[in-house]
């Protein structure tokens, strides 16, 4: 097959690629604008999408995030695909930075006087992978369900980090999706642009053609009339 891998991937491979991008983050981040500005749908309607996909993204919606871009992006009557790759800004780098600030502001906005430091996080993080484990057991052992780690962190970790990215998450998609709209113009007139400088080049080459084609065709009627006529003898 023309498209099919060299190298087969492994699994391995596939979640360092899901952490780190082979081509580093600047790479990635410029094949995602390039495959943006030239997705083919109005300015506004990508903007939509990216404002979608890019909202998403911040929100703590591990593993649906692809769903919720799409279902934002139909609601919003916005691109899906932009809404798709918008939610590139949830990454390895960026998402730390922007969770520690949600969680902070979503304790102040709850009231909450539990200490968020990076031991307490930790700790919530460790209840909650705990629970987890041990409620899958129980489903096929006499072993009984626990759920205090599990709400301990729906409360001290989720629902603050959901109701502190919500805020921030519109402001920053709100500049991305006014910064779409320019670029995505910019990029579809310079298109269009050189799209019919090409056109008018070949009308230009096709009339020169013609031209010389008619040409050719007249001196080689005259020649042929001159043959015929007896006195051109």
């Amino acid at each position: 097959m023309v498209f099919k891998r060299r190298n087969k991937r492994t699994i391995f491979g596939w979640l360092r690629e899901m952490i780190y991008p082979q081509g580093g983050f600047k790479r990635a981040t410029r094949y995602v604008i390039h495959r943006m500005r030239r997705l083919p749908d109005r300015p506004h309607r990508i903007a939509r999408g990216v404002f979608a996909g890019c909202l998403i993204g911040f929100l703590p919606l591990p593993g649906l995030q692809f769903l919720g871009a799409w279902g934002l992006a139909r609601l919003m009557r916005g691109n899906v695909l932009a809404a798709l790759l918008g939610t590139f800004n949830s990454n390895p780098i960026t998402t730390p930075f922007f969770a520690v600030g949600a969680i902070t502001l979503g304790h102040c906005m709850l009231g909450s006087d539990t200490p968020l430091s990076s031991e307490a996080i930790g700790a919530a993080f460790a209840d909650a992978g705990t629970d987890i484990w041990q409620n899958i057991r129980s489903i096929f052992t006499p072993d009984v369900a626990h759920w205090s780690g599990l709400l301990q962190f729906w409360k001290q970790i989720y629902l603050p980090y959901f109701i502190g990215a919500i805020g921030p998450g519109i402001v920053l998609s709100l500049v991305f999706y006014y910064l779409t709209i320019p670029l995505v113009e910019a990029y579809q007139n310079s298109r269009a642009a050189r799209s019919k400088e090409q056109s008018e080049k070949r009308g230009r080459l096709r009339a020169a053609l013609l031209e010389a084609a008619s040409r050719l065709k007249l001196k080689a009627d005259r020649d042929g009339a001159d043959d015929e006529d007896p006195r051109a003898r």
